[in-house]
């Protein structure tokens, strides 16, 4: 008994060596039958200074960290290998900003549905720990938070072709 009892305290010693990862207001953009991509937005907070280094998700065939940002006038996208998550910072991925990008949909993300996401997160100490999510998702027009709308109408501006281009 006494064994089974040490044996227990190591391992929830064990499982608290992770960084203490929290995740909030998961979405996912909707999109249209005929698309194949879209972006899952989330606040991420760690305890620990750790890393964010891949995302998986059953409903996409790929799917990456990404950022865009403004360049010489021209928003460009373009996958990162990690994303650095300070210790007590939250980390915003977002609209026109970091995301994680779904590729290769297997379906229509439609209003209402849940995406299951799988976040791999690496601790100071180097050990990978999995985040299981479930991101809920968003009509395709809703924006991220009222606070974003002028970034949005910026974006959207551009998909119409009334700014700046985007390159991938």
């Amino acid at each position: 008994m006494k064994s089974m009892i040490t044996t227990l305290a190591l391992a929830a010693f064990s499982v608290t060596a992770f960084a203490d990862v929290a995740i909030k207001d998961a979405w996912v953009r909707g999109t249209t039958p005929a698309q194949k991509a879209t972006g899952a937005f989330m606040q991420i907070t760690s305890s620990d200074a750790a890393t964010l280094l891949s995302a998986s998700s059953p409903v996409a065939g790929v799917v990456e960290i990404h950022t865009m940002k403004m360049e010489d006038g021209v928003m460009k996208m373009r996958a990162l290998p990690k994303l650095d998550l300070p210790a007590g910072k939250a980390v915003q991925l977002q609209p026109g900003g970091n995301h994680v990008m779904l590729m290769e949909l297997k379906q229509q993300m439609k209003p209402g549905d849940t995406v299951p996401i799988t976040l791999k997160i690496e601790g100071k100490d180097k050990k990978v720990q999995t985040v299981e999510i479930k991101a809920e998702v968003r009509d395709l027009a809703a924006p991220a938070t009222m606070d974003k709308m002028d970034k949005m109408d910026k974006m959207d501006k551009m998909d119409k072709g009334h700014g700046a281009g985007m390159k991938h």
